[in-house]
């Protein structure tokens, strides 16, 4: 047994057990994920239970479970729909409870701008006090107004994000430079201050004009009307404008489900949120994530490149040097909030404030960069993630063989020439794998994020088509913090539960589609370069 222990093959057993069990965890949480992001999305049955007490109940069936306290019974969880009208999304009922269960092929889903699903079955649609079609010839009209309110949509979405957003841009504009005049002493009969006003006026008037259209559209809008039979037979309005989506899953074979599958999922990724978050799509978390990993990288790549190569190829070896490489690791084991104070009170108050007072004195006391934004979130985080790129491009830069750099000095190079020609593109594949691993982590980080600048809702994007296009300055949405705003300060967690599951998963997509662009590049020039060492 000794010599057993001597040879060394329990331990080699032990280590390949743990990494056995964590590839089985790690697996088993993807399956998870997955299976519960992606079967979110597709259409479910619509039952219909008549309870004994005389009341109908359409839903999904959500769970099934054993009643607590009672051998063999079991209770169905529904999604019932119709928070408007029951207050409630689910309802439990026990099978002991149900008298018939069927699936109705006129069980309609209404997807709804607001108050979530509503279930039932169509009756009749209207505009404004006239009907225009009742029972089954109603869903051909329902269509064909469908694509009217859409319409109709499409231009009130134009006109309030362009036309009306350009005119209050100007506005702002103008405001700013009468604000300008002011500070600097001019008074209100200055010419130039006259002139504001008299342009203040023509925008004003033009936005009036604008504000009158897009209140003639939404009353267009407003006048059609979709009858919703309710399963206790009550009837209900709902707006054909609200509705999102509306299918009979019942009615419907695998290429019809298959086609409102991919539709939610094209919702998801270029939608905007609506219900708290809770339905509707991710689009602007997806830019705010992308965008800030971008500028995390831009930012942090060039510095800890920097640092590395005067670390390793200028500074002179002594006990600063080692003093400054063990500061540099123990900043990668600071707690990431520690970072995120840092960058509250050096990024946003320090530098941010300064920027206000020198150059935005007129948005005072309002800040312009004196307060969260993206671009303060993304130095945050390249500072946060620094640590991994210097210690990986002086590795990198380390495991070049001393002779290519004796080769090209005797060669007739500078050390500037040698580093730059030799060096670096030999340990470009070492300095790509640091790049790898910060990108990893900043995708990831939420607690930083939380104190400078990320928000719940972001109604305009950090880009757009107003000068100067990109926004640096503003608020921005991001994956992580939008999993933890859904999953606990959502008001229906039940509700949220599965967007929890979708973005969970879109955000390993997300770090996993930058990671694999990465190793392909550090793979093609690690092909490149060990070519030409040979």
């Amino acid at each position: 047994m000794r010599a057993f222990f001597r040879s060394g093959d329990p331990f080699i057993w032990l280590a390949g057990s743990a990494l056995a069990g964590c590839l089985l965890m790690i697996a088993g949480l993807v399956t998870v994920v997955v299976v519960n992001g992606l079967g979110f999305f597709w259409p479910s049955a619509l039952m219909r239970i008549q309870v004994l007490d005389g009341t109908v109940v359409y839903g999904e069936v959500i769970e099934r479970q054993q009643v607590p306290d009672k051998d063999g019974a079991h209770r169905l969880q529904l999604k019932i729909g119709n928070r408007d009208v029951y207050g409630l999304d689910f309802r439990w009922i026990d099978e002991s409870d149900i008298e018939t269960r069927s699936y109705p092929a006129d069980a309609a889903v209404f997807e709804r701008l607001e108050w979530g699903n509503a279930n039932g079955t169509l009756e009749a649609v209207s505009a404004g006090a006239d009907t225009l079609a009742r029972g089954a010839t109603a869903w051909a009209v329902l269509d064909s107004v469908r694509q009217i309110t859409d319409d109709l949509a499409s231009r009130i979405h134009d006109l309030e994000r362009n036309h009306m957003g350009a005119v209050n841009a100007e506005i702002e504009a103008v405001r700013m430079a009468r604000r300008r005049l002011q500070l600097q002493g001019s008074t209100v009969e200055h010419e130039s201050i006259v002139q504001l006003d008299a342009d203040q006026q023509q925008l004003w008037a033009r936005y009036d004009s604008l504000s009158v259209e897009l209140t003639s559209l939404r009353e267009h809008s407003e006048r059609f009307v979709a009858w919703l039979r309710l399963p206790g037979g009550d009837l209900r309005p709902i707006p054909v404008a609200h509705i999102v989506r509306v299918y009979r899953p019942n009615d419907m074979d695998v290429v019809a489900k298959g086609a409102v599958y991919l539709s939610k999922v094209w919702e998801f990724l270029s939608g905007e949120p609506r219900e708290s978050n809770t339905e509707g799509g991710i689009f602007p978390a997806l830019f705010g994530t992308v965008m800030m990993v971008i500028l995390m990288t831009l930012f942090v790549v060039p510095f800890g490149v920097l640092a590395a190569l005067y670390l390793r190829e200028y500074a002179r070896q002594g006990a600063l040097t080692r003093t400054i490489r063990i500061a540099v690791n123990n900043l990668a084991g600071v707690p990431s909030i520690v970072f995120g104070m840092f960058g509250l009170g050096f990024f946003v108050y320090g530098v941010g404030g300064t920027i206000d007072v020198l150059f935005y004195p007129e948005s005072l006391p309002t800040p312009t960069y004196g307060t969260g934004g993206i671009l303060w979130a993304s130095l945050t985080l390249a500072l946060l993630t620094l640590p991994v790129v210097i210690v990986a491009t002086e590795e990198a830069l380390a495991s070049v063989p001393g002779g290519l750099r004796e080769g090209s000095i005797a060669l007739g190079s500078t050390k500037l020439q040698t580093i730059l020609r030799v060096v670096l593109p030999s340990a470009l594949p070492g300095i790509l794998t640091g790049v790898i691993l910060a990108t990893a982590r900043g995708a990831g980080e939420v607690a930083p994020l939380m104190i400078t600048g990320v928000v719940k809702l972001a109604p305009d994007l950090p880009v757009d088509g107003i000068f100067p296009f990109l926004h640096l300055e503003r608020k921005f949405m991001h994956l992580g913090f939008h999993i933890y705003d859904v999953g606990f300060q959502s008001p229906n967690v039940e509700a949220a539960r599965p967007m929890v599951f979708t973005t969970t998963l879109l955000l390993l997509f997300v770090v996993l589609a930058l990671n694999l662009t990465a190793i392909v590049v550090r793979n093609r020039l690690r092909k490149r370069y060990a070519i030409k060492t040979i």
